[in-house]
């Protein structure tokens, strides 16, 4: 007969889930509580944590355009030459002001042709050589090659530099093309040929008009003058006459002596819009500081961090960034609400940029009135080491971890103290039903006796 079923009738398996209960539930709700409030602190501080990851990336990109301006470039409408701020790496600074350009001749391409030729004409074989500057460029050709194979050789020797080689086919017959690949005087070429049949001496070039290629394109350098100052270039763009300023000469003026204005001038469409971005990453930081740290007294309910002394702190810290600082902002156009929100205005600051150019720098550069401690208070939080919010992060998580273990350690508890209650109460009714066994047989035996 199985236990529950004799003796004293209890339900031992349920009495003993409600005792087991009734006894973790105090333990299990004082470590759930401290989990959630964990937790909840953890995803404030990752809420606050994301906030100032924003701030960060938005300060980094306000401090280099601050350091660092910005400049445009432009030129009169029909212009014979381009203008770009050159942003390579290790490229001059550009400044602002105005230069008169006179464009005298653009580069040009050496272009050769050779004789015609009857199509598919077998030319020859041998070694065609082609010089360039103080170089030389040796092209195999086998036999039987047609103008077709020699251009096809010359290409693969070439790779794309030196010449480009192609085929013509005119009225009165076919040429072999050769173009050189660099303009300019440095990028003419010479044609010498040897060994083979002899056939190759046609399409030879040695810088004379009486050579058998003919030269259909004359190389030329290009000539601009730059206020005053006169550059030659073997390329139509020219990086190094204005600096910080990439010339690209498009036409050659027609009128000698005549000049074409170029104007360089400031360009604070970068620094306002990571001014802008700024003020909106720290108007979101102060809105999660004050959310994460709340307290609603109508319904009296608290925030994750509310009266976190950690909160309290970085919101001060912050607000004493600008307040300190107060004039010279409000001369940029930003402007502090007794929240503690800031307040752009990019007209203001388009203004302020352009009678004092250095005053974004003073605010917000590197070594800047408020970007130097921002940056470093901004560290001061984030540094995967030691930073306030990391650190504090790290302790929630092994906070939580404990927690964790504490419930596991609950669990074993709870097991050994349900297999006792178990065993106690089995005991109990194994007595039971003994004495009901006996008390059975005794009854049955005094019945007999008096019967008797």
């Amino acid at each position: 007969m199985a236990i529950g079923t004799i003796g004293t009738g209890l339900d031992i398996p349920t009495l003993v889930a409600q005792l087991v209960a009734k006894e973790r539930e105090p333990q299990e709700n004082q470590i759930n509580s401290a989990g959630t409030a964990a937790s909840a602190k953890l995803s404030a501080l990752a809420t606050l944590t994301s906030g100032m990851t924003n701030l960060q990336t938005t300060l980094a990109s306000l401090i280099k355009n601050a350091d660092k301006p910005s400049f445009k470039a432009s030129t009169i409408t029909d212009s014979n030459f381009t203008a770009s701020i050159d942003t390579s790496e290790g490229a001059a600074s550009a400044s602002a002001g105005t230069h008169q350009v006179e464009v005298k001749s653009l580069a040009q391409g050496q272009k050769l042709s050779s004789g015609a030729f009857a199509k598919d004409t077998v030319i020859g074989d041998g070694t065609l050589t082609i010089a360039y500057g103080d170089k030389t460029l040796d092209v195999t050709i086998n036999a039987d090659s047609k103008l077709s194979d020699i251009a096809a050789a010359i290409n693969k020797a070439a790779g794309g530099k030196v010449v480009s080689a192609s085929v013509i086919t005119a009225d009165d017959g076919q040429h072999l093309m050769l173009s050189a690949v660099d303009t300019g005087l440095s990028g003419a070429v010479k044609i010498t040929a040897s060994g083979g049949n002899g056939g190759l001496a046609a399409l030879t070039y040695d810088g004379t008009a009486g050579s058998p290629m003919t030269q259909t394109v004359e190389p030329k350098d290009a000539v601009v003058v730059v206020d005053g100052f006169t550059r030659t270039s073997s390329s139509n763009t020219i990086s190094d006459i204005v600096p910080g300023v990439n010339l690209t000469l498009t036409k050659a003026g027609t009128e000698a002596g005549k000049t074409q204005t170029l104007t360089i001038t400031r360009d604070n469409t970068a620094v306002k819009t990571d001014m802008a971005a700024f003020v909106a990453a720290y108007n979101a930081m102060n809105s999660a500081l004050k959310s994460t740290s709340a307290y609603n007294a109508t319904s009296k309910t608290a925030a994750a961090l509310t009266g976190d002394a950690m909160v309290r702190g970085l919101q001060q810290q912050l607000r004493s960034q600008f307040s300190s600082n107060i004039n010279g902002l409000k001369d940029m156009g930003v402007t502090m609400a007794a929240d503690g929100s800031l307040t752009l205005d990019s007209g203001k600051m388009e203004t302020a940029i352009g009678k004092d150019p250095d005053a974004v720098s003073r605010l917000f550069g590197k070594d800047g009135a408020i970007g130097k401690p921002m940056d470093t208070l901004i560290k001061s939080n984030l540094d995967k080491e030691t930073g306030t919010l990391t650190q504090r992060t790290n302790s929630l998580n092994k906070q939580i971890k404990d927690l964790e273990s504490r419930l596991d350690a609950l669990d074993a508890r709870m097991e050994k103290v349900s297999d006792r209650y178990t065993k106690q109460f089995t005991a109990m009714e194994t007595l039971v039903t003994q004495m009901q066994t006996t008390s059975d047989s005794l009854t049955q035996a005094l019945a007999k006796k008096t019967s008797s």
